[in-house]
């Protein structure tokens, strides 16, 4: 007999097969051939967030890669041409910091004495180093991307686009120099942008101290601050204009704090009197001494005074904020509002150390000097109190270093001109969840700052603008694209990196003598302003692709993890908008966070996680991917990864074994009677015509989900059609296939045809085999999806069946919680409810086969079974009635409610639409039942067995014990057997010889002896029986 498929085994081995298929695409070249098929096609566009390089792939990598490639694979079969471009992130501090480990200097000055050619020279070769890695990573997930045309940021193209950017910021006045206080990282001595910061807030305990100021009247000030290290630098005291602050006096000492404080020192002022009150405002202007003596000087520039700030809270503290200008934004923003030229001191170097304007701490860490400040505190009476402070604070997120607040120059992007504007930017885009639009993002660009751009380190684009070394000529040039800066300097650029932009020095040409030259700027750009000008410097825009890139931008789709709300995804906003007042992207996936258990950050050094690596080399690429892209992540939520990797296996359960058991089925079947299948749209069988509109209402919404980045609405869908598919359509039709029915073949061969294709973005390792073994094509992966028009969808039949499945489940259920075993037949079912006259003699025998009952029996008094209950949906009743969910809780609770026709529920005055609430029934008092379909129906069991129906059980136990033992024997499916049992029980034996005929009919045998010398022991119903097989030899007609 011919064989039309290839022999399939029972249980799959994934990886093996994800091996073979792995060796046919790059044989094979299919992913190529899947792009350049579409040539000429609609494009689909998405940026892939460039990884860094130098360091290995993680699951929050493999995660979104995966998503990458399931949006990719899916567009390109919708018809889409879908070029997929690697990129790599070259330049910024994790470059920066891998080099100065390696090469053993640490800093600025350790790294211009090194050599910055040769530092960065060093960082170029080292930052693709993991490259090989990455990539192989790709390839063993199955993730089809281009490698052979990959951009890294540290290419000169990328950069000139970079450059390009910055010139028309600055053309439309949209970037600026300024001297500000910013978040600074002394660690990797260079400032971090706001959105850097937020990625980096730990529990940090501080020592808060209380110190005394003396002012001008003799009144001793108290204030409060968690930054001792920073009082050397005091220059003012902050009040607020209408707190009351209380006088109080011992011994002739008068001590000033907020009225609203004073419990916070009852102990420091017991013996203290108060004597007065005065307004915060009456104390503007008071001068005070000098805490320490290193800026006493400034006393005649107007420095040591009480200024109002509205930042100043009876919150904590002691009501009186100690002002340092060159540490903190707000005391800075105060100084200038008092004085616009007040002067700002910043006694501290790029690493974090004092310098020589403060010699007693010279050379020293701020944070190394805070005992030695509180011991000078105490020593010379100034220390009223300390006490430990935990609070949230931000570390750098590279160094793990807690940061500090650094007044310096930098450029930034004046976000704030056009914030509005990226906020209605914000409603075009297509959010997955949907609340990161108005919630996450949107409020996070409702409250954007000016973004500081410019970091003073070396790996990176260069800032293109070059000043005047001569303040008597300023000048400032901006370039932004290497021929402008051949053209107006005559130097030729063939490199942007440091040092050989800085030897592009030219004659100032306002300076008639030519003795004055422009040199540039010291500082690169933030690496965030490279990702966020990424859709353009991939392409060379605007010098390449001008026409493409406009045509094409928006991109169509973007993907990262939560976090980037901060980073990638707020940096590409920026940019657009400003650029073009457009958003950058028109879908954005924002995923959840990979956790280990019990909710713990994933950490190598923990290994508190599976090896990704050995998790693809033992359990495989395809339940990885489904695991992941099925899982809560992808709708915002978090998911747990446990360290034995035991529910990343149980993935396999949900859709891919499921499948394999349907293609082995189909193929063990196929091969048995030697039939070759074909795709059909119609079948005399309504089980048949059933399963094929369930095909096509899976097509339907697995494209709905994709279409709309819902991945979870497809995985979702699989999973309940490969239920309906092996334990409803298989199961129940397997009769057929034994006896060579061809339209149950071409229907199921049909179904996983073109469930292959379905599921093809979402496993495409198991549905590339699947594919290619039932069809002899070359790739599933070259194919358009299906969309089924020759199947008409027969959306009565459907409701029909699965009220049907619906119900054998109930019954099933009720089955299960009265220990009745499905073998054991019961008399009678009862369906309860409304319009059942569906329910005909064909369904009727389907259900009795389902439950094994003798009768079905169906009933529209419902309110003699189940009395009708309601569930409020108490947080969504909450936001939806506001004050009034009171007197409807308490009419709830009375069971004041009615059911209207329409499907609304009267309460209180209230009408409650079907969202705030579900009926649900419960069954009255001696009824078996369950509800089922949306609590509208009821099935009840008559759970009375008789002695002839558990003698019938007894014999349904025993055919699966015999089919059993077929199947532990390697009995071939079509094989005849004589059977032979033996038993002292009975009543057993009066089960199986009243059964006999259909013993035999259902395990195959042409002969049943109930007599046997010896064989397989078992168990049933409590009675003991030995039973044994072999193949027979008599041949049956």
């Amino acid at each position: 007999m011919t064989k039309y498929y290839a022999d399939v085994k029972a249980k799959p081995d994934f990886v093996e097969v994800e091996k073979e298929i792995l060796k046919f695409w790059e044989d094979n070249n299919t992913f190529e051939k899947s792009v350049h098929n579409r040539d000429g096609a609609a494009e689909f566009v998405f940026y892939d967030g460039p990884p860094f390089a130098n360091g290995t792939p993680h699951y929050g990598h493999i995660m979104v890669s995966y998503v990458k490639d399931v949006v990719a694979r899916y567009q390109t079969m919708n018809g889409k041409k879908v070029e997929r471009r690697l990129g790599w992130d070259c330049h910024g501090l994790p470059a920066e910091m891998s080099a100065e480990k390696q090469l053993g200097v640490s800093g600025r000055k350790q790294i211009e004495e090194f050599g910055v050619e040769k530092f960065n020279d060093f960082c170029r070769s080292d930052v693709l180093k993991y490259s090989g890695i990455w990539v192989d990573m790709f390839k063993r997930i199955g993730r089809w991307v281009d490698f052979n045309h990959d951009y890294k940021t540290m290419d000169l193209s990328f950069m000139e686009s970079i450059i390009n950017n910055f010139k028309q910021l600055y053309e439309k006045g949209l970037v600026y120099e300024d001297y500000r206080v910013l978040p600074y990282s002394w660690a990797a001595e260079t400032p971090l942008s706001n959105f850097e910061v937020n990625q980096g807030y730990q529990d940090k305990t501080d020592n808060a101290i209380t110190v005394m100021f003396k002012l001008e009247n003799g009144m001793n000030v108290l204030v409060w601050t968690t930054t001792p290290w920073t009082l050397p630098s005091n220059l003012m005291l902050a009040v607020g204009n209408e707190i009351d602050y209380a006088v109080m006096e011992e011994n002739g000492e008068k001590y000033l704090l907020a009225q609203a404080l004073l419990g916070r020192y009852k102990k420091q002022l017991e013996h203290a009197t108060q004597v007065g009150t005065i307004k915060g405002k009456d104390l503007v202007g008071m001068s005070y001494e000098p805490m320490f003596p290193y800026f006493k000087e400034l006393k005649e520039k107007g420095a040591f005074r009480v200024l109002s700030g509205e930042f100043v809270s009876t919150e904590d503290g002691t009501g009186v904020v100690h002002i340092a200008p060159g540490f903190g934004q707000d005391d800075f923003d105060a100084c200038r509002a008092y004085d616009e030229n007040f002067p700002v001191v910043c006694p501290v170097d790029e690493a974090g150390k004092f310098t020589a304007e403060v010699p007693d701490y010279q050379g020293k860490q701020v944070f190394e000097v805070n005992d030695s400040v509180m011991q000078w505190l105490k020593e010379n009476g100034l220390l009223v109190k300390k006490e430990q402070y935990t609070h949230s604070y931000p570390f750098c997120w590279r160094t793990d270093t807690p940061l500090i607040y650094k007044a310096m120059s930098s450029w930034f992007v004046k976000v704030t001109d056009f914030r509005d504007e990226m906020v209605k930017n914000n409603q075009q885009i297509n959010w997955v969840p949907d609340h990161i639009k108005d919630g996450r993002f949107g409020k996070w660009l409702e409250g954007a700052r000016d973004w500081s751009i410019s970091r003073n380190r070396f790996w990176g684009t260069p800032i293109p603008v070059w000043k005047s070394d001569n303040p008597k000529f300023p000048r400032v040039d901006v370039f932004g694209s290497v021929a402008e800066i051949k053209e107006k300097t005559g130097i030729e650029v063939t490199n942007l990196h440091k040092p050989y932009i800085d030897n592009v020095v030219y004659p100032n040409p306002d300076d008639p003598s030519g003795q004055t030259m422009m040199r540039r700027v010291s500082d690169v750009f933030d690496c965030w302003f490279e990702s966020g000008s990424m859709p353009y410097a991939q392409v060379h825009y605007p010098f390449d692709n001008k026409e493409w890139f406009e045509n094409h931008f928006p991109a169509d789709f973007i993907v990262e993890a939560m976090d980037q709300t901060r980073g990638w995804f707020y940096t590409l906003t920026v940019l657009s908008t400003a650029l073009h007042n457009r958003p950058a992207f028109k879908n954005c996936i924002c995923t959840g966070l990979l956790m280990a258990e019990g909710g713990q950050k994933l950490s190598k050094r923990l290994k508190n996680y599976p090896d990704p690596n050995e998790v693809l080399d033992t359990i495989g690429s395809d339940v990885l991917r489904w695991f992941l892209v099925s899982s809560p992540v992808l709708k915002g939520g978090n998911l747990a990864v446990d360290k034995e990797g035991k529910e990343i296996s149980k993935a396999a359960r949900v859709a891919l074994i499921p499948l394999w058991n349907a293609f082995y089925f189909f193929t063990l079947y196929a091969n048995a009677e030697g039939y070759k299948a074909k795709e059909i749209s119609s079948s005399s069988e309504a089980i048949d015509n059933y399963i094929l509109s369930k095909l096509k209402r899976l097509s339907q919404i697995v494209k709905q989900g994709m279409d709309t980045y819902d991945v979870a609405m497809a995985t979702n869908e699989t999973a309940a059609f490969m239920e309906v598919l092996n334990n409803w359509y298989i199961r129940r039709t397997r009769d057929r296939f034994w006896e060579g029915d061809k339209q149950a073949f071409d229907v199921l061969y049909t179904v996983l045809v073109n469930l292959s294709k379905i599921l093809a973005p979402l496993m495409p390792f198991v549905s590339e085999y699947v594919f290619k073994t039932l069809t002899g094509e070359e790739s599933v992966h070259l194919t358009d999806y299906p969309m089924l028009e020759q199947i008409k969808l027969d959306e009565k039949l459907v409701s029909e069946m699965d009220f049907l499945q619906d119900l054998c489940s109930a019954g099933k259920f009720i089955r299960e919680e009265k220990n009745l075993r499905n073998r054991l037949p019961l008399q009678s079912l009862t369906v309860v409810g409304d319009n059942l006259g569906f329910i005909g003699t064909q369904y009727q025998e389907i259900i009795k086969d389902e439950l094994n009952v003798k009768e079905v029996k169906l009933d529209n008094n419902l309110a003699a079974y189940a009395d009708k209950t309601v569930y409020l949906y108490t947080p969504l009743l909450g936001k939806a009635l506001g004050k009034d969910m009171g007197p409807v809780m308490g009419a709830y609770k009375q069971g004041k409610w009615e059911l209207n026709a329409d499907g609304t529920l009267s309460i209180a005055g209230q009408n409650l639409t079907k969202d705030l609430f579900e009926v649900r029934l419960n069954m009255k008092d001696g009824v078996a039942g369950q509800a089922f379909a949306d609590n509208k129906a009821v099935v009840t069991l008559d759970t009375n067995v008789t002695d002839d129906l558990r003698r019938e059980g007894m014999a349904r136990d025993f055919v699966r014990l015999v089919q059993q033992l077929r199947k532990d024997k390697d009995f071939n499916i079509s094989d005849r057997i004589e059977l032979c049992y033996s038993t002292n029980n009975a009543e057993l034996a009066q089960a199986l010889s009243d059964n006999k005929a259909y013993v035999a009919e259902q395990v195959l045998a042409v002969k049943v002896n109930n007599s046997c010398a010896e064989g397989t022991s078992a168990d049933i119903d409590g009675a003991e029986i030995m039973f044994n097989a072999k193949v027979s030899d008599i041949k049956v007609a």
